[in-house]
């Protein structure tokens, strides 16, 4: 078994951290600055995203907005779009399986 604390870890604003990565999936671990965004974008996964700490807005393909904290979990499903906007430091867990999707550049 593999562990790790997501809030421990020394990541860097703009420099997400892969802790893990095989066929099944890829776990991230990103350091959202307060006011700062994920613009709308999609993944050829599917994606979870966990808020491990902070406040986050997240947009889905409807245009609704949630507010999201520590503990709340999203699923997209592959090449659905969304959009996160940081409301204060947030750490991000994000979950890409089965990695890569089909269509990713790197297949």
């Amino acid at each position: 078994m593999k562990t790790w604390d997501i809030n421990a870890l020394d990541v860097k604003p703009h420099f997400p951290e892969v802790i893990h990565s095989d066929d099944e999936g890829r776990t991230i671990v990103l350091n959202l600055p307060a006011g700062e965004k994920l613009q709308e974008h999609q993944v050829h996964e599917r994606a979870w995203i966990v808020i491990a700490d902070g406040e986050v807005e997240i947009t889905g393909i409807e245009g609704e907005a949630m507010q999201a904290g520590p503990g709340w979990l999203s699923l997209t499903e592959p090449n659905e779009r969304h959009e996160l906007v940081a409301r204060s430091d947030a750490r991000i867990l994000l979950v890409l399986a089965p990695w890569p999707g089909t269509g990713h550049p790197s297949e």
